[in-house]
């Protein structure tokens, strides 16, 4: 997506874009993260920022969901924290329209790359406290945003709980995004024998910022399964044989190779 500071247009896209995966027979969509609203001016963000009960781009989620008998994995939507900030947040949505699974975005980007200003999430955003693991009629699916990604024990929780599908909704910063994207999200899949599926925000938008692109799916043994490219918003349609979760396990069993172990910490003191 291409997603602009007001829900009304985003809303828009995913009314086709689930219209399509429907017609297409998909069982789910992925949206990246900030699906909902991408809006950097935060008094105009704050005036239409709510509660999740009442935000319009959940509820159009919801509608949608039930309308076309699909699931949709809605990427990420600010809403209100509590605290003044707002939460990344994120919901599982089921092919009934029921929210079965929410998550706010744990680890914020708050971070200092050279010749740019500062990013600070935090000021904006307060951090989720909860790795959230759903049980799905597809098996374990483990749902995170962004920056996430660059946390690999919150991946490895989830393998360890048998998680078959890892959800890396995003919106990554062209630098970011040239040097680690494809690297961490393979990186991730390989670890732990399992599906990344990372939908991403791509292009200029009305709020001046500029995304990466390249939503990929990965596949458990670090193939990419597909790479939707820097320019233009669209929709890729992917089979994903889960079975290739376990195969790919079995060949590699790292999960069950894992050992204990104490860490030794050695001063050398030489001249």
């Amino acid at each position: 997506m291409t997603s602009t500071n007001r829900h009304a247009g985003n809303i828009a896209f995913v009314e086709e874009a689930a219209a399509h995966a429907a017609d297409q027979g998909c069982h789910l969509l992925a949206l990246p993260e900030a699906a909902g609203m991408m809006n950097k001016d935060r008094d105009d963000a704050r005036s239409q920022i709510t509660q999740e009960a009442d935000d319009p781009f959940v509820t159009a989620c919801k509608a949608l969901a039930a309308r076309h008998g699909i699931w949709i994995q809605t990427g990420s939507t600010p809403v209100a924290s509590g605290d003044g900030r707002f939460l990344n947040h994120g919901n599982l949505i089921d092919d009934t329209g029921a929210s079965v699974a929410q998550y706010d975005k744990i680890h914020l980007f708050d971070v200092f790359l050279e010749g740019r200003p500062p990013t600070g999430e935090s000021n904006r955003y307060a951090p989720g406290r909860e790795a959230v693991l759903v049980d799905t009629p597809w098996g374990p699916w483990g749902l995170t945003i962004c920056y996430d990604l660059r946390f690999p024990h919150l991946y490895r929780d989830f393998a360890k709980r048998g998680a078959t599908v890892m959800f890396i909704p995003s919106a990554f910063t062209v630098p970011t995004g040239d040097a680690h994207w494809e690297t961490l999200l393979r990186a991730r899949a390989i670890e732990n024998g399992a599906f990344v599926v990372a939908a991403a925000q791509v292009g200029l938008h009305d709020d001046g910022r500029k995304t990466w692109g390249h939503s990929m799916i990965v596949d458990p043994w670090g193939k990419v399964m597909v790479d939707m490219g820097g320019s233009e918003p669209g929709l890729a349609v992917v089979d994903l044989d889960l079975d290739q979760v376990t195969r790919t396990r079995d060949q590699i069993p790292s999960l069950r190779n894992e050992r204990d172990y104490t860490l030794r910490h050695v001063t050398a003191s030489g001249t």
